[in-house]
């Protein structure tokens, strides 16, 4: 199993700022569906950001390169700060950990996963990459100016994929004027290792066969469902979810239901295997807020985009739900216990 020891180790070698192998016991459009095994992947793809989202990503495309039919030679991992590429290192030894001692994989598997990922704080690593999949936090000046380094030390035709689930990928394009046709969106869901949908999102810029590429590197290389949306407001899972969790907001605003008879209604009625209001708490009250407040400013005419005022009541006083362990529900850790 991975040791402190090769944490630390990891961490020593991450400091030299530069590339290392780390080796380790351990409207619809319409795009083509039909590409050759040699088309649809890409021998080099870099993750951007290891937080919560990234590391899972960073996995299974490191998953996927260590497959020995695979034409993806490698994954470049990279965080600007040494701390932040530490905890992501950690993250992918602890995921692969468990699935060692689960027996869903051998050692031996988790070794070639690993050996697999070039761990980097240099951005320009990433200069020769030719795909690289941005999963940053959910900041667009961040993001901007992300992108507009990337800009300046990518190679001509290296394709940029944002994991944003709130943002505009058109915005996002916008700041790489020459480069608008390789650029897209790929929202993976959490945690990413087991979740198998990815929504891949194209613009009116995006050209198809990029679009199809990554479409194929999502479905044969990685082994995700991946589905096509254009670049509206959340995709289609956020786009419809997000609305859906404000209006059983709206009800408890209204004192239409109780917190309880409004999960529970959803559950045994819709079939649904949460409440909206125990998922609101479970995704986090303050992320839903974010959400929704962005796309209030920008679409203020949709009808369907609305700020409920119990969960700006509950996010200023510091009720965020789960993870502070008050929301709409009382939370022991994971367990969720009665309505507040």
């Amino acid at each position: 199993m991975f040791t402190k020891s090769c944490i630390s180790k990891l961490a020593a070698q991450a400091t030299k700022n530069q590339q290392h192998k780390i080796v380790l016991s351990l409207p619809l459009r319409s795009f083509s569906t039909t590409l050759t095994s040699s088309s649809s992947s890409f021998e080099t793809v870099g993750v951007v950001g290891l937080g919560l989202m990234g590391h899972g990503i960073c996995q299974a495309a490191a998953t996927a390169a260590a497959s020995p039919s695979s034409a993806t030679n490698g994954i470049i991992a990279y965080e600007p700060k040494v701390e932040y590429l530490t905890r992501g290192q950690e993250r992918i030894i602890s995921s692969l950990s468990k699935l060692v001692s689960r027996e869903k994989i051998t050692q031996n598997d988790a070794d070639d996963i690993m050996n697999s990922i070039t761990f980097t704080t240099d951005m320009n690593d990433l200069s020769q990459t030719d795909l690289i999949v941005e999963a940053v936090i959910e900041n667009i000046d961040l993001k901007n100016d992300l992108y507009t380094s990337l800009d300046g030390i990518c190679k001509d035709g290296t394709v940029f994929a944002s994991n944003t689930s709130s943002l505009s990928i058109t915005e996002m394009a916008d700041i790489m004027p020459n480069r608008k046709s390789d650029f897209l969106g790929v929202h993976f869901f959490n945690p990413v290792q087991m979740m198998k949908l990815v929504e891949v999102i194209y613009t009116d810029y995006t050209d198809s066969a990029v679009f199809d590429k990554v479409y194929h590197w999502v479905e044969n290389d990685i082994k995700k469902v991946p589905v096509r949306c254009g670049d509206t407001p959340g995709f289609i899972v956020n786009r419809l979810l997000v609305p859906s969790l404000m209006q059983a907001m709206s009800m408890v605003d209204r004192d239409d239901a109780s917190v309880k008879d409004i999960d529970l209604s959803m559950k045994l009625g819709a079939g649904h295997p949460m409440g909206p209001l125990h998922l609101a708490d479970y995704i986090g009250l303050d992320t839903c807020l974010f959400i929704v407040e962005g796309w209030v400013e920008k679409f203020p005419n949709e009808p369907a985009f609305i700020i409920p005022k119990c969960l700006k009541e509950k996010v200023d006083a510091g009720d965020l739900g789960r993870k502070t362990g008050k929301g709409f529900y009382v939370w022991d850790g994971e367990k969720r216990g009665d309505p507040v």
